[in-house]
């Protein structure tokens, strides 16, 4: 800044920016939803502890100012509009409000991608212009032509005098191929995803939310399918995911590949792969005449080698498999190596901490299409 003849810089008292009330505790109760699968009643009681213990709200702004505005905004609603239960819900916009924090939290670090697809190392007669430019080839469609270009080649080639525009000076505009991906993401809801008590099934669901709002908001013709595992394999849709919950069930691993294969075969991408969170072995298969094998013992042969068969099934019909294991036991990473060698896939061994990150980053390496 100058003042009169001399040059400086003035500096005030630095302020936190500010931040209303309501957005203060929303962010929270977004997080309290998360954790309590959508129950609405059970975060707020979580909030109004808090409150107690950490001073959230203040005299002008209370917990009950917090839930009526979060009525008036449309963030929740009395399910007995609609049903008669009594109670309150969280409404769609809730459910995409909290995939857009889940996404923020995890991927923060995201560049914005300009049209939301991806690239590919091949160019030519693509559909995303790269600013390069090369010869007009046979084929190339005239939009492609650069005008400008083209012009500035035949003054240089032809001169002013005898100027003319021949098919020489015609260049176009390089062009990338937009590679569309199919995902699978496999959730196991196995009752080990809540033992010893440490909360697994928070933390996938997360990761699972921020994928889906990645994908929709940046890679909208991508497609992802999510299913859950436990004694048997099921979809459930996006909207679902905040009410996701574990159950008393054993690993049906073999159910959710044969269940993300049936899903990815019917796709048209190029592209195709399976992601897998889980956090034990294999446990549980169901026989042809509908009844369960089952034992939580051990990697019991007959299930494992089923388990295998699903992976170089996976692997003929060129569907990588990527196994997110978030637990380290030895016996257990000797299965997911013998595993993934079956199926030529790849495998992270990890905790909860940075599995988002490795999940996007492993979604964005695999983000390349096999032009022949």
């Amino acid at each position: 800044m100058k003042t009169g003849d001399r040059k400086g810089f003035i500096f005030g008292l630095y302020e936190a920016p500010y931040i209303a009330p309501f957005d203060k505790l929303f962010e929270i109760f977004k997080e309290l939803i998360t954790h309590t699968s959508g129950d609405v009643e059970e975060a707020i009681d979580w909030m109004r502890e808090l409150d107690v213990e950490y001073k959230l709200s203040t005299p002008e702004y209370s917990i009950d100012d917090f839930v009526e505005d979060l009525k008036k905004k449309g963030y929740i609603r009395d399910t007995n509009e609609d049903d008669g239960d009594g109670g309150l819900k969280i409404t769609p916009k809730t459910e995409r409000s909290i995939r857009q924090q889940a996404l923020k939290h995890i991927f923060g670090n995201l560049k914005k991608s300009g049209s939301g697809n991806h690239k590919t190392k091949h160019s030519g007669n693509g559909d995303e212009h790269t600013g390069n430019f090369r010869e007009y080839h046979f084929g190339d469609g005239l939009d492609r032509i650069s005008l400008t270009e083209s012009l500035k080649n035949a003054q240089i080639n032809s001169g002013i005098g005898e100027f003319r525009l021949t098919e020489n000076d015609l260049v176009v505009e390089d062009a990338q191929f937009k590679a569309q991906m199919s995902t699978v993401l496999m959730i196991d809801i196995s009752h080990s995803m809540i033992l010893y008590g440490e909360d697994r099934i928070t933390p996938a669901k997360k990761v699972a939310m921020a994928l889906a709002e990645l994908i929709t908001s940046h890679y909208p013709k991508d497609t992802l399918d999510i299913l859950v595992f436990g004694n048997d394999a099921w979809t459930i849709p996006i909207k679902d995911l905040p009410y996701l919950k574990v159950g008393p069930f054993h690993t049906n691993t073999v159910a959710g590949l044969q269940l993300a294969m049936d899903l990815l075969r019917r796709k048209r991408n190029t592209n195709k792969q399976i992601f897998m969170i889980t956090d034990g072995k294999p446990s549980c298969v169901r026989e042809r005449d509908g009844s369960y094998y089952m034992n939580s013992n051990g990697l019991d042969r007959y299930i494992v080698e089923q388990c295998y068969t699903q992976a170089q099934q996976a692997r003929k019909l060129h569907i990588p498999i990527t196994t997110f294991m978030i637990a380290n036991d030895p016996y257990l990473q000797q299965f997911v190596n013998r595993f993934t060698e079956a199926n030529q896939g790849k495998a992270f061994y990890t905790g909860l901490k940075g599995l988002g990150e490795m999940i996007f980053e492993d979604y964005e390496t695999n983000r390349k299409k096999r032009i022949k």
